[in-house]
């Protein structure tokens, strides 16, 4: 699937063969040689699905950070199809194991759609501290440029001054206005000031930022949830993407950060940041199996070119090539 405005118009899809196929490949490559290192002699060598497969599956699915629920699921689908005698020989097991895992991922598959009434589209940006939040706006900030969408960010951060600085780098880098107030200032209010601003200027995507708190903080996360308010009273025809960005090092604690971002705004996608940087990218499983919450973009490196709209097929066909 592709990200799509309302007019139809497709963005890249990283194909594979292509620049950001190759850039997925690479930054899955940590969860690969998890995964996959030495499991590749054992597919070649077994003549089915045998127990001495199914156990050492199960601990590299585990070291991958696939999580209980979806490895159970993988294995059990795996077990079925051998008592079938539908898996047998190195690729046909890799077959099997990729029609299960593309099972799991697909339904979460969901391109975020932005519609052009009424403006602005709100993306609320949420995530604790140090998921990679302000870098992933920025990021956003292009992509959604080169689909010749306007712009403008508001800098809701308003406890970290460096934040403030930084996103205000990004909106020059992107050519784009960032609104923003003085440090320790109201972030409902900033993000109000905003809506206005955007409104007055027909621009058609608002990108908040908003403080990084972790999912424990109640204030905060109170707060958060009077950003949510102010913009249903702004316009209570505005249904915001209630965007949370996850650091992919954090691997199953990401789960409760779902469940706590959830209970108190509403998550309707998902970003996973830094998934070059770690050897947990089968959390994603987990996050498809445990959720359901549509995953939207994958940060695959620091360049600003390096998110992508996720897409089942070609994340699983990255995560199962040989490993290089």
């Amino acid at each position: 699937m592709m990200l799509t405005s309302d007019s139809n118009k497709p963005a890249p899809a990283a194909t594979p063969g292509g620049n950001l196929f190759s850039r997925l490949r690479r930054g899955l490559q940590r969860t690969q040689v998890v995964l996959f290192s030495d499991l590749n002699d054992l597919f070649t060598r077994s003549s089915g699905v045998d127990q001495e497969l199914l156990d050492r599956l199960e601990e590299h699915l585990l070291m991958a950070d696939v999580g209980v629920k979806a490895t159970d699921r993988m294995l059990e689908a795996l077990s079925a199809r051998a008592k079938r005698k539908d898996s047998s020989g190195a690729g046909s097991i890799k077959q099997a194991l990729q029609d299960i895992m593309l099972e799991i991922l697909a339904p979460v598959e969901q391109p975020l759609r932005i519609t052009t009434t009424p403006r602005p589209f709100v993306i609320l940006v949420t995530g604790v501290n140090g998921a990679g939040k302000t870098t992933s706006i920025g990021k956003l900030a292009a992509w959604f440029r080169k689909q010749n969408h306007s712009i403008m960010l508001a800098a809701g951060d308003t406890f970290r001054a460096a934040a403030v600085e930084q996103l205000q780098t990004w909106g020059a880098r992107n050519n784009v206005p960032v609104i923003a107030q003085k440090n320790g200032g109201d972030s409902a209010a900033v993000i109000f000031d905003a809506l206005q601003s955007a409104r007055a200027q027909k621009i058609d995507i608002l990108i908040a930022d908003t403080a990084g708190r972790l999912h424990t903080q109640g204030g905060l996360m109170d707060e958060l949830k009077k950003i949510r308010r102010v913009i249903t009273k702004f316009d209570d025809q505005l249904v915001p993407e209630c965007l949370l960005v996850l650091d992919a090092g954090t691997g199953q604690n990401a789960l409760s950060q779902v469940k706590q971002f959830n209970e108190a705004i509403g998550v309707t996608g998902l970003l996973l940041a830094k998934l070059d940087g770690t050897a947990k990218g089968g959390m994603l499983f987990a996050l498809a199996a445990e959720t359901g919450i549509p995953i939207r973009f994958l940060g695959v490196g620091e360049q600003q070119d390096d998110l992508q709209a996720f897409n089942s097929h070609d994340f699983i066909t990255a995560l199962l090539a040989p490993v290089t």
